[in-house]
């Protein structure tokens, strides 16, 4: 696991520099993220009172139901840790009117509407605060696709999202984010005893192996199948990065003038405003 250590110190001041700077570019001072009591949006949160100061950042605990206690509790800790402000937000009014009305819902649907549902409530916040919605979606998340498109997925800037799940236990452990939130087993928390490595079949510290080979390396299925890992495991996550491509690119449009938004008509973030 060593191509995962990173100097932890120079990463922190770079993920804190990087939230002030684009923050700043477009006048903001002050941000708003969803607080689920995973180890994702609590380390986001940690670097976001680095960066802005306490004061200035909103964690929204956003439940729902059969969410867990210990979720709500881990979420709470963040927020006394880091001493940033708080609100809760009970979803369970907001999408089970929906859910009665589609009975034959699965899990996965429900999921996805309460993921929506959630990222509403930030970014009709972010609106009442003056304040930018932070992403809380890693590395390893984002190239299997396993989020919600327009869900959790979306968000103004995302300080994690070029980190592994695995550099993410070590920054959150260099930190200080409470061993209760590193050590617990990682859930989106839709549904009792949900897991996350459950649905994917394969652990985090798995992917991140095979991901890191596959991405950084450049190297092929077979290449990575003879330094011993299951063919299976890698050809399904090979398959993962490509047919969720779609959820890490803007809405293809289709080309009919000489600049089109997107492909001919691209100016970078911070080109002044």
């Amino acid at each position: 696991m060593d191509k995962f250590k990173m100097d932890l110190a120079l990463l922190e001041r770079v993920l804190v520099d990087f939230l002030r700077e684009e923050a700043g570019k477009v006048g903001f001072k002050k941000v708003v993220l969803g607080l689920s009591g995973g180890i994702d949006s609590a380390l986001v949160a940690f670097l976001a009172a680095k960066a802005f100061g306490p004061e200035n950042v909103l964690g929204v605990m956003m439940p729902y139901k059969s969410s867990s206690k210990e979720s709500v509790e881990h979420a709470k800790l963040v927020v006394e840790k880091t001493g940033i402000q708080s609100k809760m937000v009970e979803i369970t009014p907001m999408v089970e009117p929906y859910f009665q009305m589609n009975p034959d819902m699965n899990s996965l649907r429900k999921g996805n509407m309460m993921a929506r549902e959630r990222m509403a409530v930030l970014f009709d916040n972010s609106a009442l605060c003056g304040a930018l919605v932070l992403g809380t979606s890693n590395k390893t998340e984002i190239l299997l696709g396993y989020s919600t498109q327009f869900g959790d997925s979306a968000s103004a800037i995302n300080p994690i999202g070029d980190l592994y799940k695995t550099q993410v236990w070590e920054l959150s452990r260099h930190m200080g984010v409470p061993d209760e939130l590193i050590d617990k087993k990682p859930s989106a928390d839709l549904w009792e005893g949900q897991t996350d490595e459950q649905d994917l079949g394969y652990s985090y510290r798995m992917a991140d192996d095979i991901l890191y080979r596959i991405v950084d390396e450049r190297k092929t299925i077979d290449e990575i199948v003879e330094e011993g890992y299951n063919k299976e495991i890698v050809s399904k996550i090979m398959r993962r990065i490509k047919i969720m491509q779609y959820k890490r690119v803007m809405p293809v449009i289709a080309k009919v003038t000489d600049r089109t938004p997107g492909a001919d008509f691209k100016y970078p973030r911070d080109w002044g405003v």
